[in-house]
């Protein structure tokens, strides 16, 4: 049960005036709701910058170009003529050293004259220009009487905002927000209080959101601090519950005598590389522990992660029990099913898939073999913790690509059988900061070498005014009996602002019309069932350039493709690009891969470039990537900040993660059941942040 005293914060936003459908449908947008937007949404959606109003100069002392406050009377106006809707509605004011014209485009008639009425005395705010040697503020940012400007601290947050709402009325809607902010108990211990200096709550939340110094709104200041700890803590502390209830004992132990390992290790068609046979040691030998495994496996693109879960599951089968293998997309399950599938028979291992798609009498059926036991390792998507899938004996929960699930479904998957334990799979090297940040306190275990027979990649940049030059290779590559991938951002046009971006059916269609059906086609948008035919056509050669948004980044393998050309390649993130890349180079020849940009490339981009074309080690490329834009796209879920994190960013706050990982396993210690006054306001600070799917744990038994 949420605690009352949050019940403010839990209530939409549609009960603050001035927020009615069409502010709460943007509010969804800008917020990433599905649902309207509560109080605590908006109080944590932060200012980015600040305006400082505080310049205050008459008006033949304003800087053209800059950010003024201007003290003027009104002395008359000049609406727009009848009929011309287009030409500006004009108010003349002054002070005793000259005249401003106030302008305003597309003005509903009779609004500014409420807001600027002649002969009264208003406090303007804008940015000036010259227009025909006359001082000018063009739809200035605030007009407000003396009584309002008394109240105003002269800075002004600046929101990040979407297409159709105003700052105003963001202003406005968060200013009385603050009002409904109830007297919340403090969660940080005094101790880390007084040693990274923080405010309360409360203070801070008002302080970042009505700053009283331009340096109040600065990620590193004591206010924004204070809120990313929150954040961090509650995620270590949703983190630590489940740890502690994974780590709790286990009872059965999970491993075998080996037996089925080593008829898989015989099967392969290559020998395990070094760091592939320590981590599989280290999985057998959590497996004997007393405790639940809680690890993680992270490799780069093709470094034999599949094998390994294939070895941990074939432990647990060794002794009779199963083990489910969860994938993020349906593209990646039937990867991994096509990879283990013909090592698993050779063992004698039974094998099955499970997603979306298995419907009617063959999900039935697999599901009654999974309950009697009779399939060893079940891979699939979110399909594995639906409610009608039981599994006789889960003791393994192999969970993908796991950035992109939530504590809830990892939960949901372990919760289908008895002290389970769990694998961890990332294709993406993480840092340490962000393995503490994602996972907890978890063990690690690295894939550092490719496996042998893996082919070098050189990479080159060019100009996407290049363009028929290349697209005159491609068709020389055609030629010659080459797979080619080919990758746009976007699977149609977009109505977004900005340059246009290539698309997915755009670049088909022109491809199509030079190379016909050697040409085909695959996005997010298509049915599983059209996505792998193309998928397959691809890998049998029927088609040899296949147009492909990032649907392929992960978990798609045909060796025999040797050539990949990323349009806009500048829009993707470093790991996005290390992944695509990692689609090429899987089989007996050298691979090239092109990255085209559009002129001009700002530093970021470039930089981002350069990395890429420097190194295929993505263990350096996730540290890179750290570097220039924070680990959101480390983790490869979006382009910028952390995902699942609102306010904390890692770049700044990086030493905070640690300090919160040590106090919620002090808590933990301290009050496992949370309880007690300090564990009330931690209870609090879970819904707050909404890492209260934790909390049933504490009761679980």
């Amino acid at each position: 049960m949420r605690p009352e005293l949050l019940n403010p914060l839990f209530v939409p936003v549609t009960t603050i005036p001035g927020i009615g459908p069409k502010m709460d449908k943007l509010l969804r947008f800008l917020l990433n709701r599905d649902e309207t937007p509560r109080i605590a949404d908006l109080l944590l959606h932060l200012p980015v910058s600040v305006i400082d109003r505080r310049a205050r100069p008459k008006i033949r002392d304003a800087e053209i170009g800059k950010m003024v406050t201007l003290e003027v009377t009104v002395d008359r106006h000049r609406p727009a003529p009848a009929g011309r809707a287009r030409a500006p509605h004009l108010v003349y004011a002054s002070d005793d050293t000259g005249d401003v014209v106030i302008t305003y485009f597309r003005a509903y008639p009779g609004q500014v004259e409420k807001i600027l009425p002649v002969g009264e005395k208003r406090f303007v705010s804008g940015t000036t220009q010259l227009f025909d040697g006359v001082l000018q503020i063009t739809h200035p940012d605030r007009v407000i009487d003396e009584e309002g400007f008394a109240k105003l601290s002269g800075i002004d947050p600046v929101y990040p905002l979407t297409q159709g709402l105003a700052i105003g009325a963001l202003r406005k809607a968060v200013g009385l927000a603050l009002t409904k902010l109830p007297e919340l108990p403090e969660w940080i211990s005094p101790e880390v209080l007084r040693r990274c200096s923080f405010p309360s709550l409360s203070e801070a939340l008002h302080r970042v959101h009505v700053p009283n110094e331009m340096t109040d709104v600065l990620p590193e200041g004591p206010f924004w601090s204070r809120l990313a700890f929150d954040e961090l803590l509650a995620g270590q502390l949703a983190l630590a519950l489940v740890r502690a209830q994974v780590r709790r004992p286990a009872g059965d132990r999970n491993a075998g005598d080996g037996h089925l390992r080593h008829k898989i290790i015989d099967a392969l068609p290559y020998a395990l590389t070094k760091s592939q046979q320590e981590a599989s040691a280290a999985i057998a030998e959590d497996l004997t522990k007393p405790m639940r495994m809680l690890r993680l496996l992270q490799g780069d693109v093709g470094s034999g992660k599949t094998v390994v879960a294939l070895l941990a599951a074939a432990a647990v089968a060794e002794v009779g029990k199963q083990t489910a293998l969860m994938a993020p997309t349906e593209i990646l399950a039937r990867q991994h099913i096509k990879t283990i599938t013909p090592l698993a028979e050779r063992a004698g291992m039974r094998v099955a898939i499970l997603t979306g798609r298995e419907k009617g009498r063959e999900r039935k059926d697999i599901l009654a073999r999974l309950a009697a036991g009779e399939i060893d390792m079940l891979v699939g998507t979110h399909a594995l913790i639906q409610d009608d899938v039981i599994y006789k004996s889960l003791a393994l929960a192999v969970v993908d690509e796991q950035h992109r699930f939530g504590v809830r479904e990892r939960l949901t998957l372990t919760n289908k059988g008895s002290a389970v334990d769990v694998l961890v799979l990332s294709a993406t090297p993480i840092p340490r900061t962000l393995v503490l940040t994602y996972f907890g306190d978890m063990d690690v275990s690295e894939l550092r070498e490719k496996p042998a027979g893996r082919q070098p990649i050189e990479t080159r940049t060019m100009s996407s005014s290049r363009l028929k030059e290349v697209i005159d290779g491609v068709g020389r590559q055609i030629a010659a009996g080459k797979l080619v991938y080919w990758i746009v951002p976007l699977v149609e046009e977009s109505e977004m602002d900005g340059p246009k971006l290539t698309n997915a059916e755009e670049r088909f269609d022109s491809l199509q019309q030079l190379f016909g059906d050697k040409v085909g086609l695959v996005h997010g948008r298509m049915r599983g069932a059209d996505k792998d035919a193309a998928m397959a056509r691809f890998a049998a050669g029927e088609t040899q350039v296949l147009v492909a948004t990032t649907v392929v980044e992960v978990g798609v393998d045909v060796p025999a493709a040797t050539i990949m050309i990323i349009e806009n390649a500048e829009r993707f993130g470093l790991s996005q690009l290390h992944q695509l890349r990692g689609r090429i180079g899987r089989g007996s020849e050298a691979s090239n891969c092109l990255l085209m940009f559009r002129e001009p490339l700002g530093e970021i981009a470039a930089k981002r470039l350069k990395v890429i074309k420097d190194t295929t080690d993505g263990f350096r490329i996730a540290e890179e990537d750290l570097k220039l834009r924070g680990e959101g796209d480390v983790l490869g879920t979006r382009q910028s900040g952390m995902p699942g994190f609102r306010i904390a960013r890692p770049e700044v706050h990086a030493q905070l993660v640690t300090q919160a990982r040590d106090e919620a396993l002090r808590i933990l210690q301290d009050d496992p059941k949370l309880k007690g006054e300090r564990g009330e306001a931690l209870r609090c600070l879970l819904y707050l942040y909404e890492r209260d799917e934790a909390l049933p744990l504490i009761g679980a038994g």
